[in-house]
């Protein structure tokens, strides 16, 4: 979808190169939203983990870590420009739209 578009672009697996804590902490900063939009909230390991209940009693660090942690964890997709992040359904809607 991003070729088709002459979108440039860099294909990155996270479920097998998981983001670093430092660059989920830019891309949260850049794409101004919360954290726990970056978390995989339909993922089987999100479930077994019982993180729905968990997240909310858990600092930032914690939830970094976490993230970090696994790449199946992270929302996907994940478009990441020079002047912001957009996750998950964000990214089909600026696609769509080309905004």
């Amino acid at each position: 979808m991003l070729g088709d578009k002459g979108i440039d672009f860099k294909y990155r697996e996270i479920s097998e190169d998981n983001p670093s804590t430092e660059e989920l902490k830019v891309w949260k900063e850049m794409s101004n939203l919360p954290l726990k939009r970056f978390f995989n909230t339909s993922g089987k390991i999100y479930k077994e983990m019982g993180l729905a209940a968990k997240l909310k009693d858990m600092n930032e660090d914690e939830q970094y870590k976490l993230l970090a942690m696994d790449g199946m964890l992270v929302k996907r997709p994940i478009l990441i420009m020079k002047d912001k992040v957009l996750v998950g359904p964000d990214v089909k809607k600026y696609l769509e739209v080309g905004k």
